[in-house]
């Protein structure tokens, strides 16, 4: 279990509360709306109605004490700069701050900043290639050009083994399991592992690799 503060309420930041505290994790709160701070707490471990650019309550919140602060302001980017500048002087131990263009990620993280999220480019960007096919069903980037590629498993490999196949050889593609009916069906990938029916793969690779694999 890990303890975060939360700086920034909107539709982000609420999703991210909601998310930890399912995660069972510890969350401080924070927003100069009173509004969605008494929305957040059913969600949250505490949350407290402030000014995330005034050091002195920056400072009365004990931001040493918290294993990760995430600054999701997104429509004030003077604020969130100037938050996570504070945080970072304050002995935070980790912040991560939301970013909607590369030059707030570049001014982010030289004024304090540990990491920088894009929410709407990497949302942008899985709608795009999820829905530009027939066959990928879902995709998790991994940076640079690799990913993990949810793709249907053609009717052609159907029955047939994953050595038989040879996927890794021939593609540079690794099947890291088998899922049916949105379920894991398969985790543990051998050589010997044949592929159902109505299936999908989860396969890590490039875009590239994917699309020559399966003629996407």
């Amino acid at each position: 279990m890990k303890t975060f503060l939360l700086i920034g309420l909107g539709r982000y930041g609420r999703h991210i509360a909601m998310k930890l505290n399912e995660l069972n994790h510890q969350v401080m709160a924070v927003d100069k709306d009173e509004m969605l701070v008494n929305e957040i707490l059913p969600f949250v471990t505490n949350a407290q109605i402030g000014d995330s650019t005034s050091e002195e309550f920056l400072a009365s919140l004990g931001v040493r004490n918290f294993d990760v602060c995430i600054v999701a302001i997104g429509d004030d980017f003077q604020s969130s700069l100037v938050t996570a500048s504070l945080l970072k002087e304050l002995g935070a131990k980790k912040v991560v701050a939301r970013a909607a263009r590369d030059i707030q990620a570049k001014f982010l993280l030289r004024n304090g900043a540990d990491d920088v999220v894009y929410p709407e480019k990497q949302m942008a960007i899985w709608t795009a290639i999820r829905y530009s096919s027939d066959h990928i069903t879902d995709y998790i980037s991994l940076g640079d050009d690799h990913a993990i590629f949810e793709v249907e498993v053609p009717d052609s490999w159907v029955g047939k083994t994953i050595g038989s196949l040879d996927i890794r050889n021939q593609y540079n593609l690794n099947v890291m399991a088998i899922k049916q009916n949105g379920k894991f069906a398969m985790t543990v990938i051998h050589s010997d592992t044949r592929l159902p029916a109505n299936s999908t793969l989860l396969v890590l690779g490039t875009h590239h690799d994917i699309q020559k694999c399966f003629h996407i």
